[in-house]
């Protein structure tokens, strides 16, 4: 079994050194995750749960591409029941709903957390779909992919690890930094953002259009500007 605190130490290190390698991509998700309609929800969820609504956009992302009707547990429809694991969870009336179901009553608990330093969140997210690669020593992709702490390995399916494989997803760790350099309100020190205490009320229409394909950002582009932005929070918060 995988040691908490020697993975939220090896984590805060691959933090300090993380660069993104897919930066367009990065920048356009993350653009979509901290927009005011997303954000408001995922800090109505944050309000009864206290996990701060940046790790709840990014665990979304990851596990239903930001579909609102795809439960934050694993993606499955919310308006039935689960049969992916967690298995057996729902229907539920709302997203909102599942989502608060997913972090307090099924593992990791990440809303019984304390530690919500930069080691200490992306070791939570890193639980939220196992260990077996920190089991490995080796980065999860989960967290990495998408930066250059991550080259290759993957568990193709349950207890299958395959080394060669690439998981072709967008990591946390990377859109957390991209969502940093575009909300500067998202901090890293360990403390809880300031939640919402009259959570905005779902449209009745809750679909958020997906990122469309982008180029790389032209020299002197939006990109280059988020990415220096990156540079300053990085070297702020070290």
């Amino acid at each position: 079994m995988a040691d908490l605190v020697t993975l939220k130490a090896a984590n805060a290190g691959r933090w300090a050194n993380a660069q993104l390698q897919r930066r367009a991509s990065f920048i356009s998700v993350a653009q979509h995750l901290v927009a005011l309609n997303a954000k408001q929800r995922y800090q109505a969820v944050s309000a009864q749960t206290g996990v701060p609504w940046f790790a709840i956009a990014v665990i979304h992302e990851r596990e239903a591409s930001q579909d609102w009707t795809g439960n934050l547990a694993q993606g499955d429809p919310w308006n039935r029941v689960s049969v992916h694991v967690p298995a057996g969870r729902g229907p539920f009336r709302s997203w909102e709903d599942a989502a608060t179901d997913a972090l307090v009553n099924c593992q990791p608990h990440a809303a019984r957390n304390k530690d919500w330093s930069i080691g200490g969140l992306l070791t939570k997210l890193e639980e939220y779909n196992g260990l077996g690669y920190a089991a490995r020593g080796a980065p999860s992709p989960y967290v990495w992919a998408g930066t250059n702490q991550y080259v290759s390995g993957k568990y193709v399916r349950d207890g299958v690890y395959d080394p060669g494989a690439i998981d072709h997803q967008l990591g946390c760790a990377g859109l957390l930094l991209a969502m940093a350099a575009l909300d500067r309100t998202i901090s890293f020190d360990g403390k809880l953002p300031p939640i919402v205490t009259q959570p905005t009320k779902p449209k009745s229409s809750p679909d958020v259009p997906k990122p469309p394909s982008v180029a790389h950002p032209a020299k002197g582009s939006i990109g280059d500007f988020i990415v220096n932005l990156i540079s300053i929070f990085k070297r702020k918060s070290k």
